[in-house]
């Protein structure tokens, strides 16, 4: 059900961007009432110390007829009628952004509910300001110090029904500053808390406690009121009607048996008795079973059981109703209504006719936003079928739903819009009844504008209005800290004017509350709203320092929220210097946000928000950072992969290096399966070993703090088919292609899909051709999804259609099908107009306005054509127009230079016109600029800056968009040259000012130096006239350094230095500084030594140096403005003369060179020769022994023949034949040394009988071979030897 808006608005506006924040609010919590529900007429509001209106207004807690009250939650003080509501209702939300709490309407039997807001009731207090409302934020470091007048923060319902078995907590909290005292009255005198033992108010706060244990809690019963006072007004609570729970028992009666006879009607009463709340109706027999209804007995809205006609299974003794009591929870029942329906007569069928409401018609009254409930029952035989209309024709279904079997008819949220006379029929197949109910809709009081507090700096002026509206037209009243403001001390600044209170010029000292009492004979409403003079420098609220981070292309906020009295003047800066105003690319919100529509790298930054008011100035930093986007680079691809295989899916992702990415698989939008097949890489998502169910779509998420971006891809797994091959082609074209449910502008199409070969189907692509605009053109139309075999295809007018659709697979797309039977659409207007329509001037007066032409599938029929039309802006004339054929442009000549136009281009053909066209703004041509600046005026900072400044020229003699300034400058001559010395090839610089610039820097500038500037005004155009020429003088600066530093004759003590003066003098020169140190190593100098010279100077000879020491010389120039750079030499004195001859460096002699050379080449020669003769060896007289002594198994080989060969003499320790020696140059003796030693006995190698070593070969080099030495050797007797051992 759509629910009631309780509003729930700050004490005013805080300057910043982070919404309203609310200190000391309060809510008016209304609902509307329903007879039955409880209604109550609106009352003015009396003063707490006043006597009682006259007998024309309502006492407290009661309205017209003592009827109970409206349902209202306020906390004002006076007699305002009304019920609190109770609990939180489930389904009651505050809206984040306006703070306003939105309530679902209450269903019968559901408990009602306190208004809440940041922990306890509120009461709204809505006041308005004569220029902008300022707000009083939360934040504890602003509050403190601040005056507060006394604000109800918690508070019990109005209706306040309490179980006698408990005590009665009666809620009363305030909060201000200084902080509240309270006082409580009961029945309208004052309730003397400490004189009742019973009674406790919890100490800080106002909340009565009162134990009622042991007394009658009817003693206890009235109407409370709480009171709550500092130095700056009165707060009062709602009053509090307390008032036990009854649940009382039916009244003892004797009920008749009830005998009918069948197909008449009948209506069994239940009559309830009165509890506190109403009781919920129920019907059930003896044994607890609720009775079935439907379309023939129905329980009607006042509890009573309605039959449209009886029947012979009617009859029992059990027709029991039951009256269930919410707040005590019990359940009373009726005595059982026996019923005993005859069947003596025939059962003749009747005509149907209405038992409720009775006669033709009947009228009723709803409020504006109320459920509206309309009830028809009637009786006949057949049971009548019901129906309903309303002003004769059927009621929509969006607004309107039926209960009952449709007879009961329910609107909810009624408007001005549902009333009129709505009709219930009855009808059977003998005839039908109607009855009409006139329905009017009245309306309680609603906001049209609430008041809200009113914070003032003294002498502002301030508006408080209560602007509501109802039906009938409600009274509105005013009262001043809850006494009627005519019986207010005068004021001279405040004037009542009806729904306005006017407060002028007001004083410190005048704080107060104002309470708005708006009433009709159906309700009221009722708002406080305070005024509190404060004077308050600007404080900023927004943390210093702050960060903010945005993505390229998004808007950033910037916030700057404030607090001051009057309300500070909000004003940016970037970068400290750059002064921002609201225009393109930023926007300055009221609050003082500072909102940049698209953020862009260069927008980064510092920015400076200053808050000022007449007692100060306050400024904050904030810092923007525009960050790259999330962007997938490449994206998982489609995939089908054989069951047991691998897929692999890639997803290569570019994002901020600043920002730390999180990359995030999904599958089928879950998570993965959790499962050591599925490997998650940087980039890569890799499933082992697939099976069916792994099937699905793959989606990789990446995200940033600030973003994310995802894509996704399709895993599809075949089956595993080792042989054959499975051969995948592209599929086979669709066929039979239909056209089907044709209309003008879209038609069906069907058709059969091809052959697959082995490679599902992934989409079909649907192209046409335009036999009439472009024949033999296909154009691709849409796509549809591999499964599907159908398109519902829009069209456009006057085209000649042929269609034909591809299939595609993994391996590509199929062939083209064979074309559609051709499809004419009819022509029509065109529904587009031409785009990217642009106005602009190519010539002085003229204005070229462009299009991009319609396409003959945009044509929509023969004959287009163009209406150009323009106007000049700000000018009230009529457009003028021109219409043009087979063109895309149009130039339009006479007009004034750079003026703006508005333009519209529209299409039209034969059969009519496009649509409206939108207007875009075009300037007619630009003109070079006709004046040039006035008012040229040099600043000079310093000797190489000056600021320029210069008055703007008009901005009609620009004759164009200003593009900015040009500034010519130009050094004429050093001040110390003349004329003819000066360099006349002097270079002009240009700098040029973006905008409307009235002042810039010039840079570059050359000390002591003559200038001569002038300056042009620049539009698109090109330039304008030069301005008169102004000259001006840059001061001395610090000279550059010598033009050179030589030394001359070094000797053993001494040296000469020679320098030139400075290539930039820059000024006049006083003379020369030279600074010398003794370098004693790389890290260690010695003292320095500092002498200055006069200008005329430029030699020196130093004496009394030290020989053979390396010296670091320093120079550098002087003007009146100091020491320029220096120029640096390092210089060596030289040893004795003598010394130096005995000692001449043999190693650079070149005699000594070639002899070392020769040297060297004699001994790498007789290196090669031993090493050759170490190789050939002597030969050792083994072979004589082996020959005579023959082992059978094992026979020494040659090389050539399958003998060995000779081995090498033992003496010299060579290696055997045909091996190597090992890589570290180093022979292993039991390797390669035959020595007698590794044949003896004591050795591990054996002689054989002739004193050969064949044991060497077997035993030994298999101990060899474990030690791995062999694996990298080249072939040799030893290992082939080894081999047949």
């Amino acid at each position: 059900m759509r629910g009631s808006i309780l509003h729930v608005s700050a004490a005013g506006r805080v300057g910043g961007g982070g919404g309203s924040v609310e200190v000391r609010t309060t809510v008016c919590c209304y609902c509307s009432g329903r007879e039955g529900r409880t209604r109550e007429a609106g009352r003015t509001l009396p003063s707490p110390s006043a006597p009682s209106p006259p007998a024309s207004r309502a006492e407290l807690g009661r309205g017209k007829g003592g009827r109970t009250p409206h349902r209202i939650c306020s906390t004002l003080s006076g007699p305002f009628p009304g019920r609190a509501t109770r609990r939180s209702h489930p389904d009651s939300k505050v809206r984040p952004n306006n703070m306003d709490l939105a309530v679902p309407r209450l269903n019968a039997g559901e408990t009602p509910m306190t208004c809440v807001g940041s922990g306890a009731v509120l009461l709204v207090m809505l006041v308005s300001h004569v220029a902008s409302a300022l707000e009083v934020p939360l934040d504890p470091k602003v509050l403190e110090g601040l005056p507060q007048p006394p604000t109800i923060t918690l508070q019990s319902p109005k209706d306040y029904i309490f179980d006698p078995r408990e005590n009665i907590v009666i809620h009363c909290e305030a909060k201000g500053k200084p902080h509240p005292s309270f006082s409580w009255t009961r029945n309208g005198s004052h309730f003397d808390v400490e004189q009742d033992s019973k009674v406790l108010l919890k100490p800080g706060s106002g909340t009565l406690i009162i134990d009622i244990s042991g007394e009658k809690a009817e003693a206890y019963e009235g109407t409370y009121r709480c009171a709550a006072h500092n130095d700056h007004g009165t707060a009062v609570s709602n009053d509090i009607v307390i008032r036990q729970s009854r649940s009382p028992l039916w009244s003892k009666e004797r009920l008749e048996a009830i005998t009918v006879q069948v197909g008449v009607s009948m209506v069994l009463p239940c009559r309830p008795p009165a509890g506190l709340p109403p009781p919920v109706i129920f019907w059930m027999d003896n044994i607890f079973q609720k009775l079935p209804l439907d379309n023939r007995v129905s329980q009607a809205l006042n509890g009573d059981l309605y039959f449209s006609n009886v029947l012979p299974e009617d009859s029992r003794n059990d027709y029991i109703c039951y009256a269930r009591f919410p707040n005590t929870q019990t359940i009373q029942q009726k005595q059982p209504i026996s019923v005993t329906v005859l069947q003596t007569n025939p059962t003749v069928e009747c005509h149907p006719g209405f038992m409720t409401p009775l006669g033709a018609a009947s009228s009723k009254t709803v409020l504006r936003g109320d459920t509206l409930e309309l009830e028809c029952i009637a009786e006949g035989l057949p049971t009548p079928e019901m129906s309903w209309q309303k002003d004769g024709v059927e009621l929509p279904s969006s607004r309107v739903s039926f209960l009952n079997y449709k007879k009961t008819l329910k609107i909810a949220d009624v408007g001005e819009a549902d009333a009129g006379d709505y009709t219930c029929a009855a009808a059977n197949r003998l005839g039908a009844a109607h009855h009409v109910i006139k329905v009017a809709v009245k309306a309680a009081p609603f906001w049209i504008s609430a008041p809200r507090n009113l914070i003032l700096a003294p002498n502002e002026t301030g508006i408080l209005t209560c602007r509501v509206s109802g039906d009938p037209k409600p009274d509105i009243s005013w009262f001043v800290n809850g006494v009627p403001i005519e019986n207010a001390p005068e004021d001279p600044a405040r004037k009542v004017d009806g729904d306005t209170v006017i407060l002028s010029r007001v004083q410190s000292g005048s704080s107060a509350v104002y309470q708005c009492n708006a009433s009709n004979e159906f309700g009221y409403l009722l708002a406080n709203a305070f005024v509190s003079v404060l004077a308050e420098p600007p404080r900023i609220l927004t943390p210093p320092d702050r960060v903010y981070q945005v993505i390229t292309n998004s808007p950033a906020l910037l916030h700057c929220a404030t607090f001051g009295s009057p309300i500070p003047t909000i004003t940016w800066f970037k970068d400290s210097l750059i002064s921002i105003k609201s225009e393109d690319p930023y926007v300055i919100h009221e609050n003082g946000t500072l909102e940049i529509n698209v953020a862009q790298s260069q927008n980064s930054g510092k920015y400076t928000c200053m808050a000022s008011n007449n007692l100060g100035v306050k400024e904050n930093h904030l810092f923007l950072e525009v960050k790259e986007p999330t962007r997938i680079l490449k994206q998982p691809e489609y995939k089908v992969a054989q069951r047991g295989t691998s897929a692999v899916f890639q997803c290569k992702v570019k994002h901020d290096p600043s920002l730390v990415p999180t990359m995030t698989w999904l599958k089928n939008a879950g998570e993965l399966p959790d499962d050591e097949r599925f490997e998650v890489d940087t980039d890569s998502l890799v499933i082992k070993d697939v099976t069916e169910e792994d099937e699905g779509t793959y989606t990789c998420v990446m995200n940033t703090t600030l973003d994310r971006d995802s894509a996704s891809a399709t895993l599809t797994v075949v089956e595993a088919t080792p042989t054959p091959a499975i051969f995948y082609e592209k599929p086979d074209p669709p066929t039979d292609l239909k056209l089907t449910d044709q209309t003008e502008r879209s038609v069906q199409l069907t058709w059969f899909p091809g052959d697959e070969h082995n490679s599902p189907t992934q989409k079909f692509l649907i192209q046409y051709e335009d036999l009439l605009h472009r024949p033999g053109v296909w154009v691709n139309l849409t796509e549809v999804a591999g499964t599907s075999a159908t398109a519902q295809l829009e069209l456009s007018p006057y085209v000649y259609y042929s269609f034909r659709v591809l299939a595609k697979n993994q391996v590509g797309y199929s062939r083209a099908s064979q074309p559609s039977r051709q499809y004419r659409t009819n022509p029509a207007a065109p529904d587009e107009n031409p785009s990217d329509v642009q106005g602009k001037g190519t010539e002085p007066g003229n204005l070229l306005i462009s299009w991009t032409s319609l396409t003959g599938l945009q044509s929509n029929g023969p004959g287009l054509e163009y209406k150009v039309l323009w106007r000049q802006m700000h000018v009230d004339q009529d457009w003028s127009s021109q219409t043009v054929a087979n063109a895309s442009h149009l130039v339009v000549s006479g007009l004034p230079v750079y003026v703006p136009y508005e333009i519209k281009v529209q299409a039209l053909n034969d059969y009519g016109n496009g649509p409206e066209a939108e207007v875009v703004i075009g300037y007619s041509g630009e003109d070079l600029p006709s004046s040039a600046p006035d008012g040229v005026l040099v600043t000079v900072h310093n000797s190489t800056t000056a600021q320029v400044h210069w008055e703007p020229v008009s901005p009609h003699s620009v004759r164009g968009k200003l593009k900015g300034y040009k500034v010519y400058y130009r050094r004429q001559r050093g001040l110390h040259e003349t004329e003819e010395e000066a360099d006349q090839e002097s270079e002009e610089q240009v700098v040029t000012f973006s905008g409307n610039r009235s002042e810039g820097r010039l840079p570059g500038l050359q000390a002591y130096s003559l200038y001569i500037i002038f300056i042009r005004v620049l539009n698109s155009k090109g330039e304008g006239p030069r301005s008169r020429d102004k000259q001006f003088e840059t001061p001395e600066g610090v000279p550059g350094p010598p033009s050179f530093l030589n030394v001359l004759n070094p000797n053993l003590d001494s040296l000469t230095l020679e320098w030139g003066p400075p290539l930039h003098k820059n000024g006049r020169l006083i003379g020369y500084v030279l600074q010398y140190q003794p370098v004693l190593n790389i890290t260690e100098a010695g003292p320095v030594t500092v002498m200055d010279f006069p200008v005329n100077e430029t030699t020196v000879t130093l004496d009394n140096l030290n020989s053979s020491v390396l010296y670091k010389f320093q120079l550098s120039a002087k003007t009146v403005k100091g020491a320029g750079a220096n120029l640096t030499k390092e210089a060596s004195t030289i040893v004795e003369s003598t010394v130096a001859s005995r000692h001449v460096d043999i190693a650079t002699q070149g005699w000594f060179i070639g002899l070392m050379c020769a040297i060297a080449l004699l001994i790498l020669v007789l290196l090669i020769v031993c090493f050759i003769k170490r190789n050939k060896g002597g030969k050792y007289p083994v072979k004589e022994k082996e020959e005579a002594h023959q082992d059978p198994e094992i026979q020494p080989m040659k090389e050539d023949d399958g003998t060995f060969g000779e081995y090498s003499d033992t003496e010299d320790h060579k290696p055997l034949k045909g091996s190597r020696t090992p890589s570290n140059g180093t022979v292993r003796r039991d390797e390669s040394d035959d020595s007698l030693v590794d044949y003896g006995e004591g050795g591990d190698g054996q002689f054989n009988e002739d004193g050969s070593f064949i044991g060497q070969y077997s035993g030994k080099k298999e101990k060899d071979t474990h030690e791995g030495n062999e694996s990298s050797e080249a072939p040799s007797p030893v290992n082939a030897m080894n081999s047949f051992v």
